[in-house]
């Protein structure tokens, strides 16, 4: 059975920092492409950063230069670090673990940026 499971969501004022982790099992971590997404109220689901198994990465245009996202094999776990964040950023987000045609998603966890 393949579990995505997020943590580290929360609220946080504008210009803080949150980091996510994602942590699968069920699957070998390693071969995957992992990813994180994120539906905003009222708004599709965007993407917001991806990692290959080479560690290539890519971003959103708008969280470049703000966020990071990492994976550590060995403890089968996703990260996205979230600095500066801003009110814009108020979504549920979603890791995403992607290999060919198969495709799994965790259960999201809520980020809320507000003073």
């Amino acid at each position: 059975q393949v579990q995505l499971v997020e943590s580290g969501g929360g609220l946080v004022q504008p210009g803080g920092s949150l980091r996510l982790s994602c942590v699968a099992s069920g699957i070998i971590f390693r071969i995957y492409a992992m990813g994180w997404y994120r539906v905003a109220p009222g708004k599709q689901r965007e993407l917001v950063a991806v990692i290959t198994v080479a560690d290539n990465t890519n971003y959103a245009d708008s969280v470049k230069g703000r966020f990071t996202i990492s994976r550590d094999n060995a403890k089968n776990t996703v990260y996205l670090q979230m600095n500066s964040l801003e009110p814009e950023d108020t979504a549920v987000y979603y890791c995403n673990g992607r290999l060919g045609s198969r495709d799994y998603w965790g259960q999201g966890t809520q980020v809320t940026v507000s003073s």
